[in-house]
């Protein structure tokens, strides 16, 4: 399936965000790293085209927090939700704010980027 777009990764981990960039340019796709939802929230150039991988627990704001944020701003770009621990509560506030996916850490089985890649085909 054709991707096109850019990963935009907001995690506070340092070695996940860099991990993340290595695999995903891997993959060919394009990649833009913030190390939390203030930094997203302040850039003023998000991609028309793309996707978010938002990690949920970050010290500042949740990533389901910072994904309703951004929809309130009108930022539509499809997000994935990342995350050590799933709960059902958790899949639904995800859905509530706007989330397409949720995926558990590890990434072992390939959900991650098929995710990804369903986010970025087209729509």
């Amino acid at each position: 399936m054709p991707c096109s777009g850019t990963v935009i990764v907001v995690d506070d981990d340092e070695a996940v965000r860099s991990s993340m960039r290595f695999a995903l340019e891997l993959e060919g796709l394009d990649v833009r790293l913030y190390d939390g939802g203030a930094s997203l929230l302040a850039a003023g150039d998000l991609p028309a085209a793309g996707c978010l991988l938002i990690d949920q627990y970050m010290p500042e704001m949740e990533g389901v927090d910072l994904i309703a944020r951004l929809r309130e701003r009108h930022v539509d770009l499809p997000a994935i939700l990342m995350t050590a621990k799933s709960t059902e509560e958790l899949r639904r506030r995800a859905g509530q704010a706007g989330a397409e996916l949720v995926v558990e850490k590890p990434f072992g089985d390939g959900a991650l980027m098929d995710g990804i890649h369903r986010a970025l085909g087209p729509r």
